[in-house]
């Protein structure tokens, strides 16, 4: 094994515990409690509750895969972007997670689960159209104003082809017939 490279992953670790350790420090001293933290909480609770008040019982469990593959894929992309630099959030809900869990645990799915069970037999492409100006031409900027979030080497219309091919992904699992698992003994 290389000593040089261990050692230098170590320190690197080491870092980024440190930092961790002082953005928690921070956390607490300025933004738990905030109004804008209150905000990511209610962002993070209402949609679920007015999602299950309206969508359709039977619809549920099909739409929750495909809202599933979207969080997955969004804090992917989220978590991804954080690390690369790109951008940086202000008032997470929890602070060991870099990214903005009301965005990609409710909002990018909810809204996507909606536009799917909402006329249902409209176009894909129009929809995810529609939900990729809400979310990178409306959604980050507004986010922005409001002081959550910063593209430090981003821009919003980066986002747009993004957001696309994440609603027809999303899209493509709400049309599978079943999910089966194989388990081999």
């Amino acid at each position: 094994m290389n000593q040089q490279y261990i050692e230098k992953t170590n320190e690197l670790y080491k870092l980024a515990a440190e930092t961790q350790t002082e953005m928690i420090k921070i956390w607490l001293e300025h933004v738990i409690f905030t109004p804008l933290w209150w905000l990511g909480i209610t962002l993070s609770v209402i949609p679920w509750i007015i999602w299950l008040c309206f969508s359709k019982k039977e619809s549920r469990d099909r739409l929750l895969y495909a809202g599933f593959t979207i969080m997955l894929i969004s804090s992917f992309f989220d978590f991804l972007g954080v690390q690369l630099g790109l951008w940086i959030y202000y008032y997470e809900i929890i602070p060991w997670i870099p990214a903005y869990e009301p965005w990609d645990w409710t909002l990018m799915p909810v809204i996507f689960m909606i536009f799917i069970e909402y006329k249902p037999n409209s176009s894909p492409y129009i929809k995810g159209f529609i939900f990729a100006v809400l979310a990178a031409l409306i959604g980050e900027p507004l986010f922005k104003y409001i002081g959550l979030y910063k593209a430090l080497h981003w821009n919003s219309f980066f986002s747009f082809p993004i957001y696309f091919l994440f609603f027809l992904m999303g899209y493509w699992f709400t049309r599978k017939q079943h999910f089966s698992y194989y388990w081999s003994s």
